[in-house]
Parts: structure tokens; C-alpha cells; sequence
């Protein structure tokens, strides 16, 4: 049984080629995505020739998309956002920072990014500042720093832990009482 099957593409099918292409794909992909779309058919000279037109359609449309994203990614080169989230009060969210989410912070900005274009290194899970890759094409590629910063104020005192003595018993600290002087008492007193 055969592996592969060529067809010719009657329309542009992404990461597999443009209008007009004849093809290699394997046959569960033909038989149960291309040809029942409508996306490809059987090879023939006939059907090349009538595709030409539509080919030379979708190589303009292809070129000036591609002008459109080499300007897009001069523009976005260090680019700086910043994401608003929820958070404990050690910084960690409740969530995470996802490429749809920053995809959808540079849609507001001004740029058509795809959230698979947007490549995490690591999971997005406190507040901090993360250099975050863009790759729109092989050879197009931004780097942009994502500020995710907490919805709130956080509080950043130290506090005190809690010390456990050699039995594991809670060693309770004193603090210290502030007496209230007798100008302070006074106007208690009164009322």
C-alpha cells in the first residue's frame, strides 16, 4: 500500500504550499482532510494550466504579506509590555501568562501576531519581567520583554517566621505593647 500520494492544490494550505503546488503528503492526509475540503485533487496538465491564474494571485497575495510582516517585525523589535495580573502576595499568579494572552496584549498595540508565533521559553507563572520570542516566518523573528506586573499592591515587608524550638514547639516572640501616655488616654476618657 502506498505511503504517499501526490495531488495538486487547488487552494493555499498552510506549511504545505500555495495554489497551483503538486504535493507529497500521506495518504490519511489526503483522504481525510485535502480532498474532502476541497483543498487538492488528482495531477493533471489540464488543471495546471487552468490554476495559473489563480496561482499568480496567491504569489502576489504571499508577497505582500510578506512585506507586510518584515515591516511588522522592524517595528516590534524590542517592543516592551506590560500584562496586569492577579497574584498572591509572593508574587506567584493564579494563573499564567499564555501566547494567546500576550498575542492578544499586541493585537491591542498595533500588531497581528498569531499566538502560535509567539514562542515561551518557560511557563509564565509570577510577576517579573520575560524576554519573549516572536517568530512570524522562518527567517522573521522579534525579541519583546513582557512586564506582567500584580493588579494590586503587594506587600513586601519581611515578616517575621515562625521559629520551632528542638521539640518542634512554636517559639512565641514578645512584641512590644505601646502604652498610651496620659495625653493620648485623656480624650478617651471623656467622651
Amino acid at each position: 500500500m502506498a505511503q504517499s500520494v501526490q495531488l495538486l492544490l487547488t487552494e493555499n494550505v498552510g506549511n504545505l504550499g500555495i495554489v497551483g503546488d503538486i504535493v507529497n503528503v500521506k495518504v490519511g492526509y489526503a483522504r481525510n482532510y485535502l480532498l474532502p475540503f476541497g483543498y487538492a485533487t488528482t495531477p493533471s496538465e489540464e488543471l495546471v494550466a487552468q490554476l495559473a491564474d489563480k496561482r499568480a494571485q496567491a504569489e502576489k497575495d504571499l508577497a505582500a504579506l510578506r512585506k507586510q510582516r518584515e515591516d511588522m517585525i522592524s517595528k516590534l523589535n524590542g517592543q516592551e509590555l506590560t500584562l496586569i495580573r492577579a497574584c498572591n502576595d509572593q508574587g506567584q499568579l493564579y494563573g499564567s501568562v499564555t501566547q494567546q494572552d500576550i498575542a492578544s496584549a499586541l493585537a491591542e498595540v498595533g500588531f497581528e501576531v498569531l499566538p502560535r508565533e509567539v514562542r515561551l521559553s518557560t511557563a509564565i507563572k509570577r510577576i517579573d519581567s520575560f524576554d519573549v520570542h516572536v517568530k512570524v516566518d522562518s527567517d522573521l523573528e522579534a525579541d519583546i520583554k513582557i512586564w506582567v506586573v500584580a493588579d494590586r499592591e503587594l506587600d513586601n515587608e519581611e515578616s517575621d517566621e515562625m521559629e520551632f524550638d528542638n521539640e518542634g514547639e512554636l517559639i512565641v516572640k514578645e512584641t512590644k505593647k505601646v502604652e498610651k501616655t496620659e495625653e493620648q488616654a485623656a480624650p478617651a476618657e471623656a467622651e
